[in-house]
Parts: C-alpha cells; sequence; structure tokens
C-alpha cells in the first residue's frame, strides 16, 4: 500500500503501521531537523523535506491512502485561554482546503487529523480522543485505550510525552520548541487503529468488486 504522511514530523501516527500491512510510506515534513529524525526513526520511507500542502496538490493521485496533519496552533483551544498574553493570528484555513480537496478528488482513503479547536469545526468531524478526524470512513468509536497523560499536573512534560510516545524528544535540536513537537504527536495506536480500519474497508470493497464481475 502506498501511503503519503503529510506533516509528518516525527511519525507519531506511522509507528505501527508496519504492523498492520506491507507500507510503502513517503513522508513530507518542512523541518530539516524533523526530517532527519524521522528518517532515522523510520529507514525505509521515503522522506521529502518540502511544504506538504503543495505536495499533496502535486502528488495525490500517487496514492492509496493519505493521512495529513496539518499545524494547528491556529485552531487550538489554547488561543482563548491566552488571548490577553499574546498576538492573534487568523485559524490556517489549510486545514478546510486539504478537508475540501481530498473530499472532492482523490480516490483513495484519508485521514486528515488536528485539535479540537476554539470554535465550532466548519466541516463535520468524528471526535476521538481529544482530537478530531476528517475521514471519507467510518472510524471505530475506540481508536486507542491507551490513557492519555494529565499533562496539567506534570512538571516532567518532555519525559511523561517521551515514555507515552516511545521515544526520546531531546534528540530534537531544531529551532521549534520541543514541548510543541511532543504534545502534537498522535498516539501510535490511534494511527495504527484508523490504519487497519481503512485497508479492511478497501480489502470489502475490493471482494464486492470482484464478485460483481
Amino acid at each position: 500500500m502506498k501511503i503519503l504522511n503529510l506533516y509528518a514530523c516525527l511519525g507519531g501516527n506511522r509507528y505501527k503501521w508496519d504492523e498492520v500491512t506491507d507500507v510503502e510510506v513517503t513522508a513530507v515534513e518542512w523541518d530539516e531537523e524533523l526530517a532527519r529524525l524521522y528518517q532515522e526513526r523510520f529507514p525505509n520511507d521515503t522522506v521529502i523535506v518540502a511544504d506538504a500542502h503543495q505536495y499533496l496538490l502535486d502528488h495525490y493521485k500517487e496514492f492509496d491512502f493519505i493521512w495529513s496533519s496539518p499545524p494547528c496552533p491556529t485552531h487550538s483551544r489554547f488561543n482563548v485561554s491566552m488571548k490577553t498574553k499574546r498576538e492573534m493570528n487568523y485559524p490556517d484555513m489549510k486545514l478546510y482546503q486539504e478537508i475540501i480537496f481530498l473530499d472532492n478528488f482523490f480516490n483513495g482513503k484519508y485521514v486528515v487529523e488536528n485539535v479540537i479547536p476554539y470554535y465550532k469545526p466548519l466541516i463535520e468531524a468524528k471526535e476521538r480522543n481529544r482530537h478530531l478526524y476528517w475521514t471519507n470512513f467510518n472510524l471505530p468509536n475506540i481508536v486507542s485505550k491507551r490513557k492519555n497523560p494529565d499533562l496539567s499536573r506534570t512538571k516532567n512534560l518532555i519525559s511523561v510525552l517521551s515514555e507515552f510516545h516511545d521515544y526520546d524528544f531531546r534528540q530534537y535540536k531544531g529551532e521549534q520548541r520541543m514541548n510543541k513537537i511532543a504534545r502534537n504527536l498522535v498516539d501510535y495506536e490511534a494511527g495504527k487503529t484508523i490504519l487497519e480500519t481503512a485497508i479492511g474497508i478497501i480489502k470489502k470493497q475490493n471482494v464486492n468488486q470482484t464478485e460483481l464481475f
């Protein structure tokens, strides 16, 4: 299965995909340091340093499954709690551009993942474990049984998230804030469950198509 993993970061969603099926993954990440670490973590993936938003537009026809996790800070509910302490900005509408584009032009299965926003989502999504997922297939009600750590009560955020995601974030030496990167990673069990669900649907569709002929 040819998979496009956009805004790949350190591959939280991708971590357990090899346990599901044989995958041929192309990962797109603009941060060169994150791309380098991702390649170390998944040496068999093709890693491209590029603008994921544009790469999707140029290459979507080449893949069977697309996962996109556009940047979430401008959508986060954290903006409301910090509105008197930080400079505000418009929500980044690339999120909805990708959802609309994939829903109308992509023939495979797709997932667009983001945080639960501070506003009512402009396009209806599936809420699972403090995340929203826009997909063109049904998701199980439970995508992960792992308990998310309570980050509001810990002073060792990086250590706690490193253990949760099975990755030492201290390896990152780039310019982004380490705690932002650690917070943004998708639970690997959710990533595994969602891919398993998509593959199950694809296989069923292929069987039904074969039976027609």
